[in-house]
């Protein structure tokens, strides 16, 4: 974590805590608790605590800020791969003080992901002052698709912002249709680990095909395997495909 990421997607990524509470079938095998436990956590579930961190870590994305300031370099910054950041039980005053840092760092693009997009309305502050946030939302199939994307590209749109799904671990067949408008992105990965569920290759190729039609930008990550990085040697020549939205 941190200035360097092996998240193909990201330059960077930070967490502004640790530890969430799981709500659907894409967090069953959670890759975030199981680290957490190794390094002798435990911040998952309901009531427990989150992991809170130091004015030293808070000042990093601020040194990102300035390299990026200085090059012209366009630093996509994850936030948050040990977290949620629509969690109801975040640590008091640190989902604000986000939102303070992302306004103070206008030259890094912040990627915010959530299983929980009703939750922007209850928490996103009124606006960003430079509009450097892609607003996302996982869906792992269909059904969470149908629920969350709705009211993803609801809020995106009135804040004027990019708005992408991470169908990551992808666990059944998803399409995009029957609904008013797209998202500017989506991510497609299997899912990784000792138990990994298998993703079909067909779900990949055939919201490949729909991104195509839609002008969706399409990223495909990594086919289901033990690793990331051997899920990503799976990936077939076809849909070896990393596109990133125009974010205007």
């Amino acid at each position: 974590m941190g200035r360097e990421t092996t998240i193909a997607w990201a330059n960077a990524t930070y967490n502004p805590w640790w530890g969430c509470t799981k709500v659907s079938p894409g967090c069953d095998n959670c890759y975030a608790e199981a680290f957490d436990k190794r390094v002798g956590g435990a911040h998952w579930g309901k009531g427990q605590p989150r992991r809170t961190f130091g004015d030293k870590h808070w000042a990093e994305p601020l040194k990102w800020e300035r390299d990026a300031a200085k090059t012209g370099e366009q630093i996509r910054v994850f936030c948050a791969s040990m977290a949620d950041v629509m969690d109801d039980e975040a640590p008091a005053g640190e989902r604000e003080r986000l939102w303070q840092l992302i306004d103070a760092t206008p030259h890094l693009t912040w990627l915010l992901l959530t299983k929980r997009p009703h939750r922007y309305e209850r928490y996103l502050p009124f606006q960003f002052k430079h509009k450097n946030v892609w607003l996302g939302t996982s869906a792992e199939n269909q059904r969470f698709y149908d629920a969350r994307w709705p009211i993803l590209g609801e809020i995106a749109e009135r804040f004027g912002l990019v708005s992408w799904i991470s169908y990551e671990p992808a666990l059944g067949p998803l399409n995009m249709g029957g609904f008013h408008g797209n998202p500017n992105w989506i991510i497609c990965g299997g899912e990784s680990g000792p138990g990994h569920r298998p993703m079909r290759q067909e779900w990949a190729e055939n919201l490949r095909r729909e991104c195509l039609a839609t002008g969706t930008a399409f990223f495909v990550k990594q086919m289901s395997a033990r690793t990331p990085a051997a899920g990503a040697v799976l990936i077939p020549a076809h849909l070896l495909v990393r596109e990133f939205p125009d974010a205007g």
